[in-house]
């Protein structure tokens, strides 16, 4: 009885799990995208590299800002060779490296006249920090994005309508913004045990949430809109640095009963990126291609603003 019990409670768990994480609503907008120019960050694996595939089908040109040159390189040819699409470029970014990303956002501006769509889709979850001192999962999955959003907003101006894609997490929920350990550590959190590391990632996925809120803000009167997203539990490469036995299992029960394939998690991306007539949506955060709410502290203005202003001084843009 014991074991029915745990069965059929197990069962609804899967059911639960598998509807609200793993399926998605697959877009089916006909917008087609040549003469535009799109930006993915960590675009050489997972839903970046997938998201970065369908832009190109439709014809979009289409630069990976990836880290590592060599899977950078090999994943512009395979998506160019799997689309047709010979604009299919690799531009090395690594969002670690405040120097890095404006030497990127330089040779862009230098060498690409339009920028239409700027998808924020790059994380990670690590120990350590960045070159610049911060905590390195701060550092790449919300100030790089922060300070290359910020380089590229005339640009997105000059080329508008535009937009920019927050790619965050329902994980944000377990996050929260503790505004004195990043002005006296520039970290989220002390620690380095997957569990410090998993709150560091849920906290910067609600940064990525407030971000939006506060630039939506101030894009207000322009020609160019934002928006967050939950994608769904894909499988990708995103925990490879985690070590501890026990999120190695917790992971590879993820991995084959409730992931996703990175086709499927990028279908709410291109949702935010090209689905008409959500443009008053601005700001807003969104989960299986709809919207959805985000909870209570990522809708605040006080704590969007004051992380606006944190970030800029980690930056450099105050």
């Amino acid at each position: 009885m014991v074991l029915f019990i745990f069965f059929v409670i197990f069962l609804v768990a899967y059911f639960i799990g598998h509807r609200i994480f793993v399926h998605r609503k697959r877009f089916t907008g006909t917008a087609k995208l040549h003469g535009k120019t799109v930006i993915v960050t960590g675009a050489n694996t997972g839903i970046g590299k997938a998201t970065a595939a369908q832009l190109a089908i439709r014809g979009a040109r289409v630069i990976l800002a990836c880290q590592n040159k060599q899977r950078g390189e090999a994943a512009a040819q395979e998506i160019r060779k799997e689309t047709g699409n010979e604009a299919v470029i690799f531009m090395h970014l690594d969002l670690a490296s405040q120097k890095s990303v404006r030497s990127f956002v330089e040779n862009f501006l230098k060498t690409e006249p339009r920028l239409d769509l700027l998808i924020n889709n790059a994380a990670m979850g690590a120990p350590g920090r960045s070159e610049d001192g911060i905590g390195i999962v701060l550092a790449v999955n919300h100030i790089g994005h922060f300070l290359l959003t910020n380089l590229l907003l005339e640009r997105l101006k000059e080329c508008g309508p535009s937009r920019v894609i927050n790619v965050s997490s329902c994980g944000h929920n377990f996050g929260t913004i503790d505004f004195d350990c990043i002005n006296t550590h520039k970290t989220l959190n002390l620690g380095s045990s997957d569990l410090d590391i998993f709150k560091a990632y849920a906290s910067t996925k609600l940064c990525n949430v407030l971000f939006t809120h506060e630039l939506a803000k101030r894009l207000e009167g322009t020609n160019v809109t934002c928006y967050s997203l939950h994608p769904g539990s894909v499988r990708s490469e995103l925990a490879r640095n985690l070590h501890e036995w026990h999120a190695r299992l917790l992971l590879l029960i993820i991995r084959y009963f409730w992931a996703t394939d990175p086709v499927s998690g990028s279908q709410t991306t291109l949702y935010c990126a090209l689905q008409e007539n959500i443009e008053h949506l601005s700001g807003r955060y969104f989960s299986d291609s709809q919207l959805a709410q985000a909870k209570a502290e990522g809708r605040d203005d006080g704590i969007a603003k004051k992380l606006w202003e944190v970030s800029e001084k980690l930056c450099g843009i105050a």
